[in-house]
């Protein structure tokens, strides 16, 4: 029998996330998603270019052929399918308490406070793969859910980085504390530098949405702020970017000696 989590911390990526089946399209979203054994595939929808550009295919996978015009069709206007549309069940989600296991002093943990544009999400679901981030945590409101538009923007990554949805954030947040990760969250009005702020330990990120920043209840449940060393003449980022920017700084920190 699984473990069964108190419900205000633990959520996988479905829980209010958007169910049922979504359609993924485009190259590297649809290529991880065939290689990912823990998706559940519904049916592709290809191109015949496409199609045999794809090589060999999950046996028992639907398969329906069509022009780029009949593609387009099953898709948002303008979305670039790149020739495949993959329709698919949502993942399962990663549990919290399963990425607070075994916290590595190189590996950050990515929390986001109502994060909604799934464009954002999706590139910083990229960047947390590409700097070996142990995890994604959002709520399971006041996020995007799985689409098509979020997988495109991972490129992949949305079948990479474990996603964990929590009821309540702050006490997520409290959570992850005990853990042993450092909560540190990233204000443009801090004083102190994120480099200079920077743990030797395990740290989770902390980032709040455009606009609006972390707000004053997720600002109560970090250890410390710490601002981007940007140039004044620009107000601030974009969350994707910044996002980027310290999953690189956590990273690639020295160590305490």
């Amino acid at each position: 029998m699984p473990r069964r989590p108190p419900p205000q911390v633990r959520r996988g990526r479905d829980g209010g996330g958007g169910g049922g089946r979504s359609r993924l399209y485009g190259r590297h979203a649809v290529m991880a998603a065939l290689a990912n054994p823990a998706r559940r595939l519904r049916k592709l929808f290809a191109t015949p270019d496409a199609l045999a550009a794809l090589g060999a295919l999950p046996a028992g996978l639907a398969v329906q052929s069509g022009d780029a015009a009949d593609l387009a069709r099953l898709v948002p206007a303008d979305a670039p399918h790149q020739g495949l549309v993959l329709e698919v069940e949502p993942l399962e989600g990663a549990w919290l308490e399963d990425l607070l296991a075994v916290p590595e002093a190189g590996r950050p943990l990515v929390v986001l406070d109502q994060v909604t544009d799934p464009m954002n999400v999706g590139a910083i679901l990229r960047s947390a793969a590409a700097f070996g981030a142990a995890g994604l945590v959002t709520q399971d409101r006041h996020a995007p859910g799985e689409t098509g538009a979020l997988a495109r923007a991972a490129a992949g990554a949305l079948e990479l980085v474990p996603w964990a949805r929590v009821t309540n954030l702050a006490r997520a947040l409290d959570a992850i504390a005990e853990a042993g990760f450092w909560r540190l969250g990233l204000a443009g009005e801090a004083e102190t530098l994120l480099t200079d702020a920077l743990p030797a330990g395990p740290v989770a990120l902390v980032l709040g949405a455009e606009g609006e920043g972390l707000r004053h209840n997720t600002r109560a449940h970090v250890d410390a702020l710490a601002r981007l060393p940007i140039s004044r003449a620009v107000e601030s980022l974009n969350v994707s970017v910044a996002a980027a920017v310290a999953l690189y700084a956590a990273r690639t920190r020295i160590p305490a000696r």
